[in-house]
């Protein structure tokens, strides 16, 4: 049950991170700045962020069918992945939305979301420690019956 939940939320933020791509996409000027350095811009045409985007999504979330295939059985495991595969679905939602902000012309204050995506990064990070945590308090403290 609990499996067909985080199968629902995972749907879900599917749906709004190609959601989130669609409007970007809309929105968004021939060219990108991905990064600033001292040295100068690194900027990308929007029709390559955009495919590049795309396809790196598609391969993300497509591991959950490939995991599905070859750990059937591993319920938790397979909950665990699904929950990895929302966050990282999460990151995607606002690294988009910060690249769109950051290169509109509306006056921001960037310093002030630098939390949100810290946050993200850092919900990743612990979501994948989670399971080998969980698998070691298994095999050692939770006696198996014979």
């Amino acid at each position: 049950m609990l499996l067909k939940l985080f199968r629902v939320v995972w749907f879900v933020s599917v749906l709004a991170l190609f959601a989130t791509l669609l409007y970007g996409y809309a929105g968004w000027q021939e060219n990108m700045v991905i990064q600033e350095e001292s040295s100068g811009q690194i900027s990308m045409n929007r029709d390559v962020l955009f495919y590049v985007m795309l396809a790196i999504s598609i391969t993300v979330n497509v591991l959950v069918y490939v995991i599905k295939s070859m750990y059937g059985s591993a319920e938790a495991f397979r909950m665990w992945f699904h929950g990895l595969v929302i966050t990282i679905n999460v990151f995607f939602i606002i690294a988009l939305s910060l690249i769109g902000l950051y290169n509109s012309a509306e006056k921001f204050d960037y310093a002030r979301i630098g939390f949100v995506i810290y946050g993200s990064v850092t919900l990743i990070v612990i979501w994948a420690a989670a399971w080998p945590v969980y698998a070691l308090y298994q095999k050692f403290f939770l006696k198996q019956s014979v």
